[in-house]
């Protein structure tokens, strides 16, 4: 994902990876290279620490959307198919996480108020207000290029 080893992620402890693959879609625009989800899998399954890597998209009757899901099972992520505003997200440290509003910005709290990492890779324009108002205990990476 980064250039250098010098940016590579440092993770304190066992990690969660949550894609909201509609956001990283949109980054096609800023990004001289769009991004690959086979690459970008590999890339996170390189980091020890990462034992969940999920992957949210949503529901869609296109012919090329239900192949991009197949693909993305057949990678190896966990896929949940709903509305992201509305999601799941299942066990961290035991406990159950039910449903949450307002994309991830709920998860990202609930994660730093058990004193857990968070870091959120975004491009420039593609990070929601609710993100952007959590001012402690989120690192925000702004990135202009995914080398992976």
């Amino acid at each position: 994902m980064f250039s250098s080893n010098s940016q590579k992620l440092k993770l304190n402890s066992k990690t969660a990876v949550f894609i909201d693959y509609a956001n990283v879609y949109g980054w096609r625009d800023k990004l001289a290279n769009p991004v690959d989800p086979t690459k970008l899998f590999r890339y996170l399954k390189s980091y020890s620490k990462i034992k969940l890597i999920n992957l949210y998209y949503g529901s869609d009757t296109n012919p090329q959307s239900k192949e991009f899901l197949k693909k993305i099972v057949k990678i190896g992520y966990n896929l949940t198919t709903k509305a992201v505003k509305y999601i799941i997200i299942g066990k961290i440290d035991g406990q159950i996480i039910k449903k949450r509003k307002c994309d991830f910005a709920s998860l990202y709290t609930y994660l730093i108020s058990h004193h857990k990492q968070v870091v959120v890779v975004y491009t420039k324009g593609h990070i929601g207000r609710e993100i952007w108002d959590i001012k402690k205990g989120l690192f925000k990476i702004q990135i202009d290029q995914l080398l992976i």
